[in-house]
Order: structure tokens, then C-alpha cells, then sequence
């Protein structure tokens, strides 16, 4: 790594850390956020695409839309205008879900409305002061694009392993871990990609420190 660069990534390494949604601060990997839907119904490549597909459409409008009331209305009543939006935007990203995956969409059950409250939707309406609209709309995206990246490796990679498939196309002859296609199983292999992720993370905050001083 050139010794410029890895100075510079070492001095803004912390505020990288806090913005950086896909990598260094995964919503989902770093804070612990939509767990439910990742470990009970993305057991399947298309399951995973489908709560994919859902949360792309709910989470950033719903952000952006508190952020926008959030400047007109008492922040003491932001939990339901967060809620309210996102309740509205439900109904046709529902028949948009439907359109797309036909009767599929039952195999998530519950978990496909149940993210109009979850913490990964809404979470902002627990902050004092609003959210500016712009920064909204592109920490919205970021953390879409986030958790929509771990959801779909769950999803497939429980799919290849306990039905050797990959979107009902057959794969493998044998089934490597049945398991995963169980809640016990996501759980134990959404643990192991986060423990996998975070040692990433910590040898590369290493690694960039130690460039940074050799270049010094």
C-alpha cells in the first residue's frame, strides 16, 4: 500500500468507521440491526431476494420522509410519523413484492411486514434532532445496500448448504450443513460471518496502521 495513502486512511480511519455502511460499519455485521428477517425467513436465495427487494423500497423513503417531517413536526411524535410512512409505503411495495415473486412472497411470512417497525427502518426517530434530507437520503442508501449485501449471501449461502441448491437449481447431490435451513442454523452461521467479517476488519485497521508508521 503506497505510505501516502495508508496515512491517510489511518488519520480518517475512526470517521470512516462510523459513515462507512457496507464494510467497516455494516448495519448488520457492526451494530445488529434486522437480525430476525436474516435468521428465521432468508433461508433461500429467493426469500432473501425478496426481503431485499422490500427493504430497498421502504428503507430509504421512509428515512428521507422522517427526515423532511422531522423539520416541521415536535420530534416527541417522530416515532409515528416514522411508523406511519412506513406503514403506508408497506401496502404497494407489498403488491410490488407480489408482482415480482408471485405467491413466493408467503415463504417470508410475517417478517415481510414486521420490517415496517424494525429497528433498521426506523431507528432515526430515536435521535433528538432530525436528520438533514440529504444526508438522510444518502445514509438511506448506504445501509440498504449494506444489509441488502448480507442478506443475500445468508440467503444463497444457507440455500447451497442445506439443500445443495442455488434458487431451486440443484448444485450439489448432498446436502452439506441441513441445518442452515433452520432458525439455529442461521443463527449460527450469521455469528460465523460476523466473526469472519470483524477479524477482516481489525486486520485491516492493523495493517493500515502499520503502513502508516513504516512510511513515517
Amino acid at each position: 500500500m503506497n505510505p501516502e495513502k495508508a496515512k491517510y486512511l489511518a488519520e480518517n480511519m475512526e470517521l470512516r468507521s462510523r459513515t462507512d455502511r457496507l464494510w467497516l460499519n455494516n448495519p448488520v455485521v457492526m451494530q445488529g440491526l434486522g437480525l430476525a428477517p436474516l435468521v428465521v425467513a432468508a433461508t433461500t436465495g429467493r426469500n432473501a431476494l425478496i426481503l431485499a427487494m422490500a427493504v430497498a423500497l421502504l428503507l430509504t423513503p421512509t428515512r428521507l420522509a422522517g427526515a423532511l417531517l422531522g423539520g416541521v413536526l415536535p420530534r416527541r411524535f417522530s416515532i409515528f410519523y416514522y411508523a406511519g410512512v412506513a406503514c403506508l409505503l408497506y401496502i404497494p411495495i407489498y403488491y410490488a413484492c407480489l408482482e415480482v415473486f408471485g405467491v413466493g412472497i408467503r415463504q417470508v411470512g410475517i417478517y415481510l411486514p414486521l420490517l415496517v417497525m424494525d429497528q433498521l427502518t426506523i431507528r432515526r426517530y430515536a435521535q433528538e434532532k432530525a436528520e438533514k434530507p440529504l444526508r438522510a437520503l444518502r445514509r438511506g442508501i448506504a445501509i440498504t445496500v449494506g444489509y441488502g449485501m448480507v442478506l443475500l449471501l445468508v440467503g444463497f449461502l444457507r440455500e447451497f448448504l442445506a439443500a445443495g441448491t442455488l434458487l431451486d437449481e440443484p448444485v450439489l447431490s448432498v446436502r452439506l450443513f441441513p441445518l442452515a435451513a433452520q432458525p439455529a442454523g442461521g443463527f449460527l452461521l450469521v455469528g460465523a460471518i460476523c466473526a469472519a467479517w470483524r477479524g477482516c476488519i481489525r486486520w485491516y485497521k492493523k495493517h493500515v496502521n502499520m503502513e502508516a508508521k513504516r512510511g513515517v
